[in-house]
């Protein structure tokens, strides 16, 4: 009994490696060829269950999916000579595994193939425009062209090349600085004309202020001698009408005055007896 139970146990593990090495699956996600003795044989594979001669013929499997190519940053040329660190990536896909196989062998391959397509692709068509449109116009209308270039020349490995993009593009570390130094050495001319416009628009300001002020002044001095000259004239005036109607009335009046004004508290004066200023003090003195 156990010898016949060892007997069929290892009758089961040969036929599930007999089974293992005739049948495999190919998953949805991939795609396989044959090879016989190191060639390939029997076309495609796609996804389910599928035969092989056990020994003699082997599976390769590749991707169907799309997958990434990341290049590394390098300097291209712009037309307006120009250096320009580009950065890009791609999306693609193996549309033939026997042909990309038979080219390129594997996915190292294949980015090495890619490295120089789209750097070749992108070289000249970065060249053919000035740095500012490749930076702010024509981006889109490059990357279509560089992944439609792309595509057909990759399609002899084998490859459909789906989308090139440009990740960023900046000047050379070198460059920065002088693009820098020339935009602040512009940003500091721009504020030396406006601080020196804002000095000449104070200048006119203040210009125009002191004129007014002359001529403000000017005319108030001229109305206020006008009308000094008219108080003096009627003053003159009334003076004389009153000299006129009483001569001595007057001329006591104008004396008083006089007296008040120079005559205040501890007042000292010297004066002749014959003096007439004090001709009116005289005639009230005993």
């Amino acid at each position: 009994m156990g010898k016949k139970f060892g007997i069929i146990v290892v009758i089961i593990v040969v036929a599930l490696i007999a089974v293992s090495a005739i049948f495999y699956t190919v998953d949805e996600t991939k795609q396989a060829i044959i090879l016989q003795l190191g060639k390939p044989t029997g076309g495609i594979k796609g996804p389910g269950l599928h035969l092989k001669i056990p020994f003699i013929q082997e599976v390769k499997f590749f991707e169907s999916r799309l997958l990434d190519y990341d290049a590394a940053p390098a300097e291209i040329l712009t037309a307006d000579k120009k250096n320009l660190v580009v950065d890009n990536y791609a999306k693609w896909e193996i549309i033939d595994p026997l042909q990309f196989y038979k080219t390129v062998r594997n996915v190292q391959g294949a980015l090495a193939r890619l490295d120089d397509i789209i750097y070749a692709e992108l070289r000249v068509e970065l060249g053919r425009h000035i740095m500012i449109d490749i930076i702010t116009k024509v981006r889109a209308d490059i990357m279509a062209k560089v992944t439609e270039r792309s595509n057909t020349k990759a399609k002899e490995y084998g490859i459909s090349v789906k989308d090139v993009r440009i990740k960023r593009a900046d000047l050379p570390q070198e460059n920065e600085r002088a693009v820098f130094g020339r935009m602040r050495a512009e940003r500091e001319r721009q504020a030396k004309k406006y601080r020196s416009e804002g000095q000449e628009a104070s200048i006119k300001v203040k210009a125009a202020a002191d004129r007014e002020q002359t001529v403000i002044l000017a005319e108030a001095y001229r109305k206020s001698q006008t009308l000094k000259g008219e108080g003096d004239a009627k003053a003159t005036r009334i003076y004389a009408e009153a000299y006129n109607k009483d001569e001595e009335f007057y001329d006591f009046t104008r004396s008083l005055e006089a007296y008040r004004k120079a005559l205040e508290s501890d007042t000292t004066m010297v004066l002749t007896q014959g003096d007439e200023f004090l001709k009116y003090i005289k005639k009230v003195t005993p």
